[in-house]
This record gives C-alpha cells, sequence and structure tokens, in this order.
C-alpha cells in the first residue's frame, strides 16, 4: 500500500481496448495497480480483444498478452468484485486515484447513487468520500436524460468524468493513436507520467 497506488476497474462498456492500455501504461510507470473486474466486462473483453478472463484465478499475464513483455506484473494486485475485505474498500488504504475505463452507465447510476452493490462501486465510493481523483471513462452514445443526470450528479461528488472522445488534432493514423489519446487524459488525471501523445502548442 503507497499513496502513488492506483486503482482501476474494467466494466461491461464497450472500449476495453482503453482499458487494457491503461493498464499498460500505469504499470510501464512503475505504478502498484489494484485491479477488479465486473462479471459483464468479463464479456466484453472476450468479444473486443478476444481475452478470456477467469475472475476466480486471474491471470494478468492472460490479460495484457503481449503488452506484458518487459512489464512487472507483480505489481497487478488484482481483487474479485465480490471481496468487500480487500484493502480499496476502505478509505484507510492509501491511494493517487482511481479510474473506472471503461466505465457502464450501470455503474455511473450505483457511484452516482452510491449503491455500492460490489467492490468497484464501493472503490469509488471510497475515493469520493476521501475526496480522492476518481475518473470515470464512459463511452456510450447518445446519452439519455437519466445518464446525465447520472454523469452530473457523479461530477457533483467530486468524480472527473471523462468520456473516451479521441481526437484529431493529433492526426491519429491508427485505431491504436486514438486509444493512446484517450489513455494520456486518463494518465493526466492521475498524475501518470507518460509520452503518448504530442500535446497542443509543443511545435
Amino acid at each position: 500500500m503507497a499513496a502513488t497506488d492506483l486503482v482501476l476497474a474494467f466494466t461491461g462498456a464497450s472500449g476495453s481496448a482503453y482499458g487494457l492500455r491503461l493498464l499498460e501504461v500505469c504499470l510501464r510507470a512503475g505504478r502498484t495497480v489494484h485491479l477488479t473486474v465486473s462479471p459483464a466486462a468479463v464479456e466484453v473483453f472476450a468479444t473486443e480483444v478476444g481475452r478470456t478472463l477467469d475472475l476466480t484465478h486471474f491471470d494478468a499475464k492472460s490479460l495484457l498478452g503481449d503488452a506484458s513483455t518487459g512489464l512487472d506484473l507483480s505489481r497487478v494486485k488484482y481483487h474479485h468484485f465480490r471481496d468487500f475485505r480487500a484493502g480499496i474498500a476502505s478509505g484507510s488504504f492509501l491511494t493517487g486515484g482511481m479510474a473506472v475505463c471503461p466505465c457502464s452507465m450501470g455503474t455511473v447510476a450505483a457511484i452516482a447513487h452510491g449503491t455500492s452493490e460490489n467492490l468497484i462501486h464501493r472503490a469509488a465510493d471510497v475515493h469520493l468520500k476521501e475526496r480522492r481523483k476518481l475518473v470515470l471513462v464512459p463511452r456510450e452514445t447518445p446519452l439519455g436524460l437519466v445518464q446525465l443526470r447520472n454523469l452530473t450528479a457523479a461530477a457533483e461528488a467530486g468524480a472527473v468524468v471523462l468520456p473516451a472522445m479521441p481526437a484529431f488534432y493529433t492526426h491519429p493514423r491508427s485505431v491504436a493513436d486514438m486509444v493512446d489519446f484517450v489513455v494520456a487524459r486518463i494518465c493526466d488525471q492521475l498524475g501518470v507520467e507518460h509520452q503518448l501523445l504530442k500535446r497542443w502548442g509543443d511545435g
């Protein structure tokens, strides 16, 4: 446990590539990442990136695939989504922030209204009550009024709502470039050093 540790949650929204890349970049930056995954995320990861996640027998190398090369996978601390005894369920467990990436609208609703039904919701609630950085990365369109109100409530409670919206002033040449733009913005919020993009105004 250290104030530089990060919490990362994968939920059932589309956008698994964002979560995988964020995990990789945080590890390459030397951060310890406490990871928790929802059952819906298992289905999305299988569909989008062909990765099989076993929530009971978690394997970081299988999750990251080729991206695991050169990484210290001991820095991935996995917590089952039903494990309320995990350190990240308590405010006394120090962290440097949390990201829910991708963040489903159901997860947004639970966080916005404080219904801690699983470890993801509880860890997010902890970050809000402890006034720590909480970054929610929704990937949904269009947004209905209920979803907009839930996002507003989460922002009013202290969360950073960072939609997965790539920019094009960086002239992306691939899907990976667009993923990196969003991940870079998340890393900026969490204070994670990276070299993922050329910043506006840098020549």
